[in-house]
């Protein structure tokens, strides 16, 4: 099996930076590094994707372009990080981390971010 651990939401001002992290651990996940990313579901809102680190590079919607980097543990392959600077409030969501195993889809909790002053 696979599980997926989220951290490092919270509270920011605009403008603000925070950093999630994302850990995928299970008996599932050995001799695998999985594709992995974030994806973000505002209230009354659909969920969409943030960004994601497959084989083949990286990718992030246009809305957090330059303002968020993604990348993977070096030496633990199979935890992501998510680097958000610039906050908006409209940036405000439940953060989820995904995770893509031979076995299937799998995600995290999910971490909620709230931009306000």
């Amino acid at each position: 099996q696979v599980q997926l651990v989220e951290s490092g939401g919270g509270l920011v001002q605009p403008g603000g930076s925070l950093r999630l992290s994302c850990t995928a651990s299970g008996i599932g996940t050995l001799f695998t590094i999985p594709d992995m990313g974030w994806y973000r579901q505002a209230p009354g809102k659909q969920r969409e994707l943030v960004a994601h680190i497959i084989s083949g590079g990286i990718t992030y919607a246009e809305s957090v372009k330059g303002r968020f980097t993604i990348s993977r543990d070096k030496a633990k392959k199979r935890t992501v990080y998510l680097e958000m600077g610039s906050l908006k409030p409209e940036d405000t969501a439940v953060y989820s981390c995904n995770a893509q195993f031979m076995s299937g889809s799998y995600w995290g909790k999910g971490t909620l971010v709230t931009v306000s002053s």
